[in-house]
């Protein structure tokens, strides 16, 4: 029996060549991209989850701040770590990490720069699933001078030598001997190095070389600091009590608010389960959805209008004896035998788009056809396609009355035509929604790219300047003798991104409980006029040795102090107590999706290593070829890293960028695939009123006006879906925006633009068949009456 099924199937898809390749290229791109975007979403959804005690893993941070300053910090202090072990018994580990300061690396005469390297406790390796695989698990660090490296490092430093024993100089002078090996940090894992040093040895040389006690140090907030606690503790129980410890070293921290963040959301969540990236994931999961349900749509429409057609058919097999559950049981076999083409079909497109999609996405996903999470994704969405698409066609097709379709009674109605017009509606609404949707990301980051910054970044390129600090001057000097270098300066950050935070600091009129947080960073005299900021109030630094206690800071920082007259006025900053001289406009040092927040300028040449050269743009390779003559002059062999502030800038919303492009292409293949249905549906009507438009040419009437008799029904369609979608779209779209402190308005225009474009979609692919059926030879369609 289900041969036979099987059979008859095969040989409908066969006769109706036509409709059976627009049912297949539809589901084939639906089941392609759905499951491409799934796969993507599971990826994004799997993210640290992969550690056996990460349900008792969380994230410290803390809220600190007052008034518009305040912010969540994703780093602690360095001693809280280790006094809440101590101290709760709730607590049974701690693991802090900070970055490395070394930059050059080096084993015999081999010489690495960029590496990923972190400081961190032995508990690691313990408390997260990253198993040393050569070494002592029991003791990863043999030493302060030990280090545990990934399978990667090992192979590119050592080759196929054992690395353990092995040492590794790092800046020229420091010796690490390799002690441990692990696996490479997982692609989905947000804790990933190349190596890891101990912390013990950065408290040692904190102490030794900086005279800086981290044990009691409250100041640094440099440190991720994961507790595990014991199975079945409240995490929110617990705050208090870290707030406790905290204000017992620091009583004037009034201001801060501990949170403990799940390892397994701080991917996707902020500390304060606000959206990190968790929209986007939501977002890609609905375009998911609308796609396969787009795609659905057109089989369903497709194949109840078509249902006239088979109502013969259909009759016969009834009158011979064919029982309504073997009919339901033949168009769930021809539905199954379709999805089963498609789904191969799609297989093949994801392995072939699965680069593709990588570069898009920038990830590293592979499309392995024997793991079951990627089988649980095929077999969830074919399964719910597959009952979504076709039991409602095969109850349609079952339950024709034999002798009405025999003797050609069977209406319209029967095919359902108020519910074929609702899908259609539906299709393109979803299609409205995606293209409406395209067009406000692709704006927003437009406003992004062209938004004034408050400085001007054109043509600069930035990069740390090492052994060349002590000699800037007399660099400098010779720099700007250069024909393609216009301008030189320093600081001690990157002002594209300042990450540096304090709240170290005191002023007049400062109210009881009161905190300021501040982003501070070094510049000189050139700073301010190198980067074309206008100073508001005051003055600029002159380089002067009294310039040392003189700070400028931004309108954000003087709005948040209150004064109405800064210039002159105490404020300090450290150990330092300055005097504010000037206020600068605010300009934008992080993401749009943060306010301006307040910034403060200091003057100390000793602490500036950052270097930036602003050239013509025409002759910025020679710009760059004096800089790292220079460069290699003072600092030897430690790789020239240099950047564009334009690549950084632009860095800061790769994730955007990036969604945006792949929103652009699930929109244009959502309408793909609803032209697709268009197409047979048009290329259906066009069939049924062949007889019609024959009497019609007959009567006089010109191709245009028949063009336009079966066109104006689906652009009543379309119209319908354009009011529908419009005011979805808005809401999506403006809650989307509400991640950016600074975005552009969704204007009438984009919802205008968008109808547009959908009825000239639509026009265009129902002129297919219209035009078709326009230029027939009416004699042909009328021959038979």
């Amino acid at each position: 029996m289900l041969s036979n099924y099987i059979k008859t199937a095969w040989r409908n898809l066969l006769k109706n060549k036509f409709y059976s390749l627009i049912n297949i290229a539809g589901l084939t791109a639906g089941l392609a991209i759905g499951i491409l975007i799934l796969l993507w979403v599971q990826d994004e959804l799997s993210f640290d989850s992969f550690h056996k005690q990460g349900p008792n893993i969380y994230r410290m941070e803390l809220f600190g701040g007052t008034g518009s300053s305040r912010q969540i910090w994703t780093a602690a202090v360095a001693p809280m770590g280790p006094l809440l072990k101590q101290q709760l018994p709730e607590v049974k580990d701690e693991v802090r990490i900070t970055s490395s300061y070394f930059s050059l690396y080096k084993y015999q005469d081999k010489v690495f720069g960029n590496e990923r390297v972190a400081f961190a406790d032995p508990s690691l390796f313990s408390v997260f699933d990253f198993p040393i695989i050569n070494g002592d698990p029991a003791k990863p660090f043999t030493d302060n001078n030990s280090i545990v490296i990934t399978q990667k490092t090992a192979k590119k430093y050592f080759g196929d030598q054992n690395p353990v024993g092995k040492t590794i100089v790092a800046d020229d002078k420091f010796n690490f001997t390799v002690s441990g090996v692990i696996n490479d940090f997982p692609q989905n894992s947000s804790i990933s190095y190349d190596m890891i040093m101990p912390m013990s040895y950065h408290i040692n040389q904190m102490l030794t070389q900086n005279h800086v006690d981290l044990s009691n140090n409250f100041d640094s907030y440099s440190y991720e600091t994961y507790l595990l606690l014991k199975p079945g503790t409240d995490p929110k129980t617990l705050l208090p009590k870290i707030l406790k410890i905290h204000l017992s070293h620091r009583a004037e921290d009034t201001d801060a608010d501990y949170l403990l963040l799940p390892v397994s959301k701080m991917h996707l969540y902020n500390a304060d389960l606000t959206n990190k990236g968790i929209e986007t994931v939501r977002i890609f999961i609905v375009i998911a959805i609308l796609i396969l349900v787009i795609a659905c749509i057109n089989y369903v429409n497709l194949s109840t209008a078509r249902s006239m057609l088979r109502s013969k058919e259909i009759s016969m097999r009834k009158i011979v004896g064919a029982g309504k559950t073997q009919l339901f049981m033949q168009f769930i076999v021809e539905t199954a035998l379709l999805f089963c083409l498609a789904t191969v079909l799609a297989i093949g497109v994801i392995y072939l788009l699965m680069p593709v999609f990588n570069q898009l996405s920038g990830k590293q996903l592979t499309f392995k056809i024997g793991d079951y999470h990627i089988w649980m994704v095929i077999l969830l969405t074919i399964m719910g396609t597959l009952a979504a698409s076709s039991i409602y066609p095969a109850l349609l097709l079952s339950s024709f009355e034999p002798l009405k379709a025999l003797k050609g009674k069977i209406s319209a109605g029967i095919g359902d035509v108020l519910f074929r017009k609702i899908l259609v509606v539906t299709q393109f609404a979803f299609s409205v929604i995606l293209i409406i949707g395209t067009m406000v990301i692709t704006i927003q980051l437009k406003y992004i790219r062209s938004k004034d910054l408050g400085y001007d970044k054109a043509h600069v390129f930035a990069f740390y300047m090492r052994g060349m600090t002590k000699h800037y001057e007399a660099i400098k000097a010779e720099l700007l003798k250069q024909p393609g270098i216009l301008g030189v300066t320093r600081s001690s950050g990157n002002i594209v991104h300042i990450g540096n935070i304090s709240g170290d600091n005191d002023w007049d009129g400062k109210a009881a409980g009161q905190t300021l947080i501040v982003h501070p960073i070094g510049t000189d005299k050139d700073f301010i006029p190198f980067f074309k900021m206008k100073l508001v109030k005051g003055s600029n630094f002159t380089g002067a040795v009294n310039d040392t206690s003189h700070l400028i800071l931004n309108e954000a920082a003087i709005k948040e102090l209150g004064y109405k007259d800064p210039i002159g006025r105490r404020f300090r900053m450290w150990k330092t107590k300055g005097t504010i001289i000037g206020v600068v406009k605010d300009f934008h040092f992080a993401t749009m999706k943060e306010k301006i927040a307040p910034a403060v300028f200091f003057y100390q040449p000793d602490r500036l290593f950052a270097m930036y050269i602003k050239t013509t743009g025409r002759d910025a390779p020679k710009a760059i070829q004096a800089a790292e003559t220079y460069y290699k002059q003072y600092n030897g062999q430690y790789p020239f890293d240099y950047a564009f502030l334009d690549d950084i800038f632009n860095n800061l919303y790769k994730g955007e960028q990036q969604e945006g492009t792949l929103f652009t292409y699930f929109a244009s293949i959502a309408i793909l695939i609803s032209c697709l249905g268009l197409l047979g549906l048009a290329a259906y009507t066009a069939q049924v009123r062949t007889r019609e438009i024959g009497v019609r040419k007959v009567l006089g009437a010109s191709v245009s006006r028949i063009i336009g008799l079966l066109a104006k029904d689906f652009i009543k369609l379309v119209l319908i879906a354009i009011v529908i979608a419009s005011p979805v779209a808005w809401y999506a779209m403006n809650k989307w925006l509400q991640a950016f402190a600074y975005r552009t308005d969704i204007s009438w225009w984009i919802f205008a633009l968008a109808g547009v474009m959908a009825i000239l979609i639509a026009f265009i692919t129902i002129s297919f068949q219209s035009i078709k059926a326009a230029l027939a030879n009416p004699v042909k369609s009328l021959r038979s009456e």
